[in-house]
């Protein structure tokens, strides 16, 4: 059995369309930005509606685990990410990304979504280290690495990124507009 950390669960099993996207939707209302809601539904029809409604709506569809007859959906709220301005000097493409692995030159690939965002697709030999996590694991990094640190839009990447240049990381890169436009290999959950 799966379990991935989420903010809230919604129990819509045994609801039928549109039962399911109605509750969704209040729910969501009530989280907050970048918080990951589980939607556990027995509708079918739930996966299709759902991921088209999320992306209607501006939201982000992780994935969906089916488990038996239930349909775990991931999804994750907006948070404006994308129209944050950016601080972090130092910015690579995702293009300049897929160049530097396919060089195989020693790159740390750092991704600071959260897990649930990492397990539905990443870049493979990725380091997954949430953003929230990352003040308590800087010290598992060379301060002389070269690290690329990718999220969704850029947005966390880039506070990550100044969070290692803060502390002494010399040749850190923000990868933009990371996974959500990444079109380079992946490994996945689906």
């Amino acid at each position: 059995m799966t379990s991935l950390k989420t903010d809230v669960v919604l129990d819509a099993k045994g609801l039928a369309c549109p039962m399911p996207i109605v509750k969704t939707k209040k729910a969501m209302n009530g989280l907050e930005a970048g918080q990951v809601l589980e939607v556990l539904a027995t509708d079918k029809g739930s996966k299709a509606d759902i991921k088209a409604w999320v992306q209607s709506s501006g939201h982000q569809y992780l994935g969906t685990i089916e488990e038996g007859d239930v349909l775990k959906h991931y999804l994750r709220k907006a948070s404006g990410e994308e129209k944050a301005e950016r601080k972090h000097p130092n910015v690579a493409s995702n293009d300049e990304l897929e160049k530097k692995l396919a060089s195989n030159e020693n790159i740390v690939v750092v991704d600071v979504r959260e897990a649930v965002e990492y397990v539905f697709n990443h870049i493979p030999n990725a380091i997954s280290i949430p953003l929230g996590e990352l003040d308590n694991r800087l010290n598992e990094f060379n301060k002389n690495d070269q690290i690329y640190v990718v999220c969704r839009t850029g947005n966390r990447s880039d506070y990550a990124a100044q969070k290692f240049a803060e502390n002494g990381f010399t040749n850190v890169i923000n990868v933009v507009p990371g996974m959500s436009e990444w079109t380079g290999k992946t490994n996945s959950l689906n």
